[in-house]
């Protein structure tokens, strides 16, 4: 599924339907270049799923937990992490706690880490908005796309 969003409230809202979705042992990866929009949509992801605090990029902590009704999510950002590295920051234990669902912004250095089953969603600037392409690696993950799209 891929759609336009021409601003960061379009591009919010959009996080919001599929944060409503998102339960435990989710993973969303998010991919695009800087200011693409992938803490927006996260903003709203968040939104959605019922945490009413303010979302930032864990760009330099790394990752950050959020409590949200009865969900945890974990919002990981590896943009400054070396595929050698991801063993000792634990993705592993962020994507497979049955409680949270997670988020990770610039994910290809944890590629070893994802469970086949998995959102992958690409954001690219336009010069009027953002182009935000959704799609579902799995069974479960396909089914959320799906439903996205009513």
């Amino acid at each position: 599924m891929t759609l336009k969003t021409l601003d960061e409230a379009e591009t919010r809202a959009l996080g919001r339907r599929l944060g409503r979705l998102l339960k435990g042992l989710d993973v969303v990866l998010l991919y695009g270049d800087l200011g693409s929009g992938k803490t927006t949509f996260t903003q709203g992801l968040a939104k959605g799923a019922g945490f009413s605090g303010r979302v930032v990029s864990p760009t330099f902590g790394l990752a950050r937990l959020y409590r949200a009704k009865a969900r945890l999510i974990y919002h990981l950002d590896l943009y400054r992490v070396a595929a050698d590295d991801t063993g000792d920051i634990g993705i592993e234990e962020f994507v497979s706690d049955p409680k949270a669902f997670c988020v990770v912004e610039w994910p290809e250095a944890g590629r070893a880490y994802y469970p086949a089953d998995r959102v992958e969603i690409r954001f690219k600037h336009l010069k009027d908005g953002r182009r935000i392409s959704l799609s579902g690696r799995g069974k479960r993950s396909k089914d959320l796309i799906r439903r996205m799209k009513k």
